[in-house]
C-alpha cells in the first residue's frame, strides 16, 4: 500500500541572510527563483526539433541543410562528418547545428580550426549569420575567449598547443577535414588528442584515395566504431568499394556522415557554360615544345612530363625548372648540354598563345573572370602580361598570410578585373559575384577541379556560370583533356559519381592513373593509345551505372 505524506514546510528567512553573510557565492532567494523561472522559460523541453531558427530570423536556410542538423543533433549526438558536395554549404550546417547546442546551454567553450586562408571567413560567417561572438587567434592569446577560431598551424604551436590541450572544449569544428586522413601526421595526433564533447568533421572529399581515410576520420569523432585499425585495414585493405559494396560497413559510416548530393536538394542550380578553347602554338613555341618531348631518355620520365606541362602554361614556369635543375642535380654533359639548348630556345620564344588567349577573351569585357595556373611563375608572369594590355588583376596563392588572402579577395570583389589563383584559391574562399573561370591550366585530378568550380557554382550564385577550359594542341595537355573533360563528360556529371565509378574500377587516383600511363609510354602514340583505353573503360562503366540508375528508378 502507498502512502503519501505532506510535509509543512517553511522559509526561514534567517538562515538565507546567514547563508548569504556567510559565503558570497550564494545569492537571494528571490535572484533564484527569477533564474529559475528565466531557465523554465527558455529550456527545450524535448530534443526533437531545432530550437535555433526562431533566433535567427535573418538566415533562409535549406531543406537539405535543415535535415543535416537535425539528423546529427537527435541522431548522432553531436559527433559528425558533414560531408556535403561543393558549394552546399556545410559551413551554413556546421554553424546551425553549433547554435543548437549553445541554445540549448550544452556548448560554451568552443573551438573551430580552419585552414588559415578561412580563418576570417568563419569569423564573419558566425557573427553574421548566427551571431555567435568568434574571434580569430592571431599574435595575441585570444584562447580565454569562449569561442575561437584558429588554423590547426597555429594551435598546434607552442604555447598555444599546451593552452589548447589543457582545455576542456564542449564543441569544436575542424573544417577541410580531409587533411587529416594520415593517421601518422602531427595534424592528426594534436586533434586526436583534444578533450572535446561534440565535435564536427567537414569535407566534401571523405574517402579520396583509401578506405582507411574515413576510418581514420571516424577515429576522431568516435574511438573504436569502426573497430580497431589492423583489423579493418585486414579486413578493407585499399579497396575503397567496399564502403558501397559491405551494408555492415555502410551503415556503420551513416551513423556519423551526412553527405548531399547536388541531385539531391531539388535547389535549381544555374548552369555551367562550358568551352573548350584550342589554342595553337606559335611555331617557335612548337618547336620549342617537340625538341623537349624528344630529349628525354627511356620513355616519358616524370621530370619530362613536369617540364612539358609547365612549357604549355608559361615560358618562365619551364625556364626556371631547366635552371634548377642545371643548377642542383647531377646531371650528364650531354643532358645538360640538351637542357640548356631548350633554354636558349624559351629565351627566343615570343609571348605565350595562351595569355594573349586571355586578353582576347576578356576582350573589352567588364565582367570579373578567376583564373587558375598550376605554377607560380605562370601567375607572375599572366599579372604583369594583363597590366600590359590594361586589365587589372590581383594573384591569391597558398604562400599569403591569412590578412593578405582576405585583402586580395575585397580587392578583387571591388577593385579588380581578374583574380590569378593557384590551388589555394580552389579552396573553400566563396566568389559567387563571379561567374567566369578561365582554367588556364587543367589538374589532372577531378575532385581539384569541382573544388575550382565550386567557388563560383554554389549556392548564392545568380548568375549562369562560364567555364572555359584553355589546351594547347597537339601537346600533353590536349591528350588529357580529351580523356577528362570530353570523352568521359566530366564537366556534364556530378563527380560524386564519377568518383563512385572509378573505385567500382578500382581506380584509388586518377591523377595518379594519368601519370602512370605518360610515365611508362615509350612513345606520344603509345601514350596515346592507353589514355584512349582509359577512357573508354571509364565511358562504358558511366553508361552501365546510368543504365542501372534509369532501370532502378523506373
Amino acid at each position: 500500500m502507498n502512502e503519501q505524506i505532506q510535509l509543512n514546510t517553511t522559509f526561514d528567512e534567517s538562515l538565507e541572510q546567514d547563508l548569504i553573510a556567510e559565503n558570497s557565492s550564494y545569492c537571494s532567494w528571490d535572484l533564484f527563483q527569477m533564474a529559475y523561472e528565466t531557465s523554465k522559460h527558455v529550456a527545450n523541453p524535448e530534443f526533437q526539433g531545432l530550437q535555433s531558427q526562431k533566433y535567427l530570423p535573418h538566415v533562409d536556410f535549406l531543406p537539405h541543410q535543415m535535415k543535416c542538423a537535425e539528423q546529427v543533433v537527435e541522431k548522432m549526438n553531436g559527433r559528425a562528418i558533414l560531408a556535403d558536395e561543393v558549394g552546399l554549404g556545410k559551413t551554413i550546417e556546421a554553424g546551425l547545428i553549433l547554435k543548437e547546442y549553445m541554445i540549448r546551454g550544452l556548448a560554451k567553450k568552443i573551438l573551430i580550426l580552419a585552414p588559415a586562408s578561412l580563418v576570417n571567413q568563419w569569423v564573419v560567417e558566425m557573427n553574421t549569420k548566427f551571431h555567435i561572438p568568434a574571434v580569430a587567434q592571431r599574435k595575441t592569446h585570444v584562447w580565454e575567449q569562449d569561442v575561437v577560431v584558429s588554423s590547426i598551424d597555429t594551435a598546434k604551436r607552442a604555447p598555444h598547443r599546451d593552452i589548447i590541450l589543457d582545455t576542456d572544449y564542449d564543441f569544436i569544428i575542424i573544417d577541410e577535414a580531409h587533411k587529416l586522413k594520415n593517421h601518422k601526421t602531427k595534424n592528426y595526433e594534436f586533434v586526436r588528442s583534444l578533450k572535446k564533447k561534440y565535435c564536427l568533421l567537414l569535407t566534401a572529399t571523405p574517402v579520396q584515395n583509401h578506405l582507411v581515410d574515413i576510418f581514420n576520420l571516424v577515429s576522431i569523432l568516435k574511438p573504436g566504431h569502426l573497430g580497431n585499425y589492423d583489423d579493418f585495414t585486414k579486413r578493407f585493405g585499399r579497396n575503397r568499394n567496399q564502403l558501397s559494396n559491405d551494408e555492415h560497413l555502410k551503415e556503420l559510416v551513416k551513423k556519423v556522415m551526412v553527405r548531399n548530393s547536388r541531385g539531391e536538394t531539388g535547389i535549381e542550380w544555374t548552369k555551367r557554360n562550358v568551352e573548350t578553347v584550342h589554342i595553337d602554338f606559335s611555331e617557335e613555341e612548337q618547336n620549342t615544345y617537340k625538341y623537349l618531348s624528344e630529349v628525354t631518355s627511356g620513355g616519358m620520365a616524370f621530370t619530362n612530363i613536369t617540364l612539358l606541362r609547365e612549357l604549355c602554361s608559361s615560358r618562365e614556369a619551364c625556364f626556371l625548372s631547366l635552371q634548377n635543375m642545371l643548377k642542383n642535380e647531377e646531371i650528364h654533359p650531354s643532358r645538360a648540354e640538351q637542357l640548356q639548348e631548350v633554354i636558349s630556345m624559351i629565351e627566343q620564344m615570343p609571348h605565350h598563345a595562351k595569355a594573349q588567349k586571355v586578353v582576347d577573351l576578356i576582350g573589352d569585357s567588364k565582367e570579373k573572370f578567376i583564373i587558375f595556373t598550376e605554377y607560380r611563375a605562370t601567375q607572375y608572369y599572366l599579372q604583369w602580361y594583363l597590366q600590359q594590355h590594361g586589365i587589372s588583376s590581383v594573384p591569391f596563392r597558398g604562400g599569403f598570410k591569412r590578412s593578405k588572402k582576405d585583402w586580395m579577395k575585397q580587392l578583387f570583389q571591388n577593385h579588380a578585373q581578374v583574380l590569378i589563383a593557384t590551388e589555394a584559391g580552389g579552396e573553400g574562399i566563396n566568389l559567387q559575384f563571379c561567374n567566369n573561370m578561365i582554367n588556364y591550366d587543367l589538374p589532372w585530378n577531378p575532385m581539384r577541379l569541382e573544388q575550382r568550380i565550386g567557388r563560383v557554382h554554389r549556392f548564392g550564385q545568380k548568375e549562369d556560370v562560364n567555364i572555359y577550359n584553355f589546351a594547347i594542341r597537339d601537346t600533353i595537355e590536349e591528350h588529357v583533356l580529351s580523356l577528362l573533360y570530353e570523352k568521359i563528360q566530366l564537366f556534364q556529371r556530378v563527380v560524386g559519381n564519377l568518383d563512385a565509378i572509378l573505385q567500382k574500377l578500382e581506380i584509388d587516383n586518377l591523377e595518379n592513373e594519368i601519370q602512370d600511363i605518360v610515365s611508362q609510354s615509350a612513345s606520344e602514340g603509345e601514350m596515346k593509345i592507353k589514355l584512349d583505353n582509359l577512357s573508354s573503360v571509364i565511358s562504358y562503366a558511366q553508361e552501365q551505372e546510368e543504365q542501372h540508375g534509369t532501370s532502378g528508378a523506373s
